[in-house]
């Protein structure tokens, strides 16, 4: 059976451990209870489906999976089930066509496959996110804590801000940046490497960061996708997860804080310390990034991301109280590989 480069994506953070407890894709009693009530079929909390989605109609066997005409994983069939129309609302909140998410679960067959798989390319393995080495590499550094940040943009200096507060609460920081499916108009791959990169080499020099990239779709689910974006720092070792403002949101599906809300719900269950933050904003009276829990003044200036992505595309360095200067410099570098295009 063919598949595509998500699936193998999938197939090789299930067998790294990157999406633990899996073992395969899932079959219908893990998925319904996923969509339903937020767990596992054993109670275990997991807010975001993984299935593979295909015509195939028998049990009881061994499929193999190929990828660019190479045979690359199998999966033994323990289950044949079709997906429901409203479970796509249960999952993103709405189901409107224009939210990115919903759009292209939409497109996908109604049949799924659940069952354990197999990865038989092991090699690819090699260059992929691995919570072994993670895990090895914090410990090794002596970090007790570390802090999670999950991100899908070029770093502004409100999410500096928020990096700057979790290394006041844990040993080290990992900024992990999802460079998965996203949507067309959010920032390249590339643009989201060489701004960390240059943020990094400028400002966070001797500081107790690790930087390495995620790759797994986006999905825009807001809330639910924050919890599942915690499961995944918590599988590599991560003890503190940061959830800010509006996290894995899009347009206006999602209030504000949602995101934190449902996480702080689940907190006793996750197994990780969830970092709640107020959004970050520029005060001209106080000179510096502030939030409203230490800052009363009205002199604000909110850090848009959009304002910040239309300057960028127009060659634009936008203001130092928006972005570091070496961190624009060398995003406009990119001219037309600055965004996903397609």
């Amino acid at each position: 059976m063919k598949i595509n480069e998500e699936i193998l994506q999938d197939i090789i953070n299930i067998s790294t451990g990157l999406f633990a407890p899996l073992d395969g894709f899932m079959d219908s009693k893990d998925y319904r209870s996923v969509v339903d009530d937020m767990c596992l079929a054993n109670g275990t909390v997991w807010t975001i489906p993984i299935t593979l989605d295909s015509n195939y109609m028998v049990k009881d066997d061994i499929i193999e999976l190929v990828y660019n005409s190479e045979i690359v994983a199998s999966i033994e069939v323990e289950d044949i089930y079709k997906v429901k129309d409203e479970d796509i609302k249960k999952i993103y909140g709405t189901t409107n066509i224009k939210h990115p998410g919903v759009k292209k679960e939409i497109n996908r067959g109604r049949y799924r496959i659940g069952g354990k798989v197999t990865l038989i390319k092991k090699e690819l393995i090699k260059n992929s996110l691995d919570p072994q080495k993670t895990k090895h590499y914090f410990k090794e550094q002596g970090w007790n804590t570390i802090a999670g940040f999950q991100t899908r943009n070029i770093p502004h200096r409100a999410h500096e801000y928020l990096h700057r507060l979790a290394l006041e609460f844990c040993d080290a920081l990992f900024i992990n940046p999802l460079v998965g499916w996203k949507k067309k108009g959010d920032f390249s791959e590339d643009a989201v490497e060489i701004g960390y990169k240059a943020l990094i080499d400028n400002y966070y020099t001797n500081l107790n960061i690790y930087f390495d990239t995620l790759k797994t779709p986006m999905r825009y689910a807001g809330p639910k996708e924050a919890i599942f974006h915690a499961i995944i720092r918590k599988n590599l070792g991560c003890t503190h997860f940061i959830i800010g403002r509006d996290h894995a949101g899009v347009g206006e599906y999602y209030s504000k804080y949602e995101a934190q809300e449902l996480a702080l719900k689940l907190q006793d269950k996750l197994d990780i310390k969830i970092l709640t933050f107020k959004e970050p904003f520029f005060c001209s009276k106080c000179d510096q990034i502030v939030s409203e829990n230490c800052c009363g003044h009205k002199n604000i200036t909110k850090i848009s991301g959009t304002k910040v992505r239309k300057m960028l595309s127009d060659g634009t360095i936008p203001p130092k109280e928006f972005i570091r200067d070496e961190v624009a410099k060398k995003i406009i570098n990119l001219k037309e590989n600055m965004f996903i295009r397609d």
